[in-house]
Formats: structure tokens, sequence, C-alpha cells
């Protein structure tokens, strides 16, 4: 199981938060997701043997975010 915590640059609403937490119905793997608006950041722990971080970002890109590099 990993856990990390990725920073969103435009996440600013609860319908962002709510559209983000999402992505754990469309991936399996994900065991516990939350994320902060006021933080801009998204909390993922999941099981690296059913998917990767490279789905997670896909998945977080393809709803219209970015995140914070650096």
């Amino acid at each position: 199981m990993i856990k990390k915590i990725f920073s969103i640059k435009d996440m600013h609403c609860t319908s962002c938060v709510i559209r983000l937490e999402g992505i754990e119905d469309d991936l399996p793997g994900i065991k516990n997701i939350s994320a902060s608006y006021h933080k801009q950041i998204l909390s993922v722990e999941f099981d690296e043997n059913l998917v990767g971080e490279d789905q997670i970002i896909s998945a977080i890109t393809n709803l219209g975010y970015h995140l914070k590099i650096g």
C-alpha cells in the first residue's frame, strides 16, 4: 500500500473535491482518497499492484486539473 499526496493547482471549490475524489470509482486499487481545496492537495492511498501512480495522474489530468511540480 502506498500513500501519495498530489498538489493540484486549480482546485478551488467543493465541486472540485467531489470530482477528484470520484476517481476512486474509476480506478480499482484506490483504498482511500481525500481532497482539500483549501490546501489544494489530493491524498491517495492505493495498492500499487492494482493501480499505478501514472494512472492516478492521468485520471486527475483527464478531469482538467493540473499538478503542481516542485
